[in-house]
């Protein structure tokens, strides 16, 4: 225990689960990001723009209304909550699990905003010369499209890694605050600045704004380089 009774556990326990669920959000928007990302550069069909919209929607909604919308739709009464608790005997609400769904909704318009953008400055008779070379449609993703758009990629997960490590209302709304099980970081200092444990919460501060200032760092020196 250090000088300010706070114990390496209880200062670690949310630092280590924010972590674990925004590297598996970050997984997830990654993937369905970028697959979503090259399907809507690719196509052209009826109502691209109102699905487009609704993708970006999470940047603007307030993160409560977020959170209302995925209780509604992952809740007790809802379809997907439903299913959920057929498949795992067991709801997915104020389980950590939530916290890695609020912090995937929030983080994946980051994501898909990145990877359309370097999927439309991919000059396409670069992909069609591979075509014509023999290549397959897998083959040209793989080792044409995406080491093409290895930029925008890695900047849109280092955003939606950043984004889900910060993700406050929506988590809070759907996972809850229960320390040691849904306390993410920045639930967790909110919990210290109610109490007025000033000393905990200015640990997991500087923690959290270190991490970002990092992560940020490194997104701006790639997009100079």
């Amino acid at each position: 225990m250090n000088n300010y009774g706070i114990t390496a556990e209880e200062f670690l326990t949310p630092v280590l689960l924010s972590l674990r669920v925004a590297f598996i959000a970050l997984i997830l928007s990654f993937v369905f990001g970028t697959m979503m990302a090259h399907f809507m550069t690719r196509k052209k069909f009826k109502g691209k723009i109102i699905l487009e919209t609704i993708i970006m929607l999470p940047i603007v909604l307030p993160p409560t209304v977020v959170g209302f919308i995925l209780i509604v739709i992952f809740g007790n009464n809802g379809f997907a909550g439903n299913i959920v608790e057929w498949i795992f005997s067991q709801s997915i609400i104020f389980t950590w699990y939530a916290a890695v769904l609020a912090s995937t909704v929030v983080s994946f318009p980051l994501m898909y905003q990145a990877a359309k953008t370097g999927f439309l400055s991919i000059d396409k008779d670069i992909e069609d010369a591979a075509r014509v070379d023999g290549a397959s449609n897998l083959q040209v993703f793989m080792k044409i499209t995406m080491p093409l758009v290895s930029v925008p990629l890695m900047t849109g997960a280092i955003l939606s890694f950043a984004r889900a490590l910060g993700e406050f209302g929506a988590t809070l709304m759907i996972a809850g605050n229960i320390p040691g099980r849904t306390q993410t970081l920045p639930t967790a200092i909110y919990t210290a600045l109610q109490s007025g444990n000033m000393e905990l919460a200015w640990l997991w501060v500087i923690t959290i704004v270190v991490i970002s200032f990092i992560m940020l760092l490194f997104v701006r020196t790639k997009s100079v380089n």
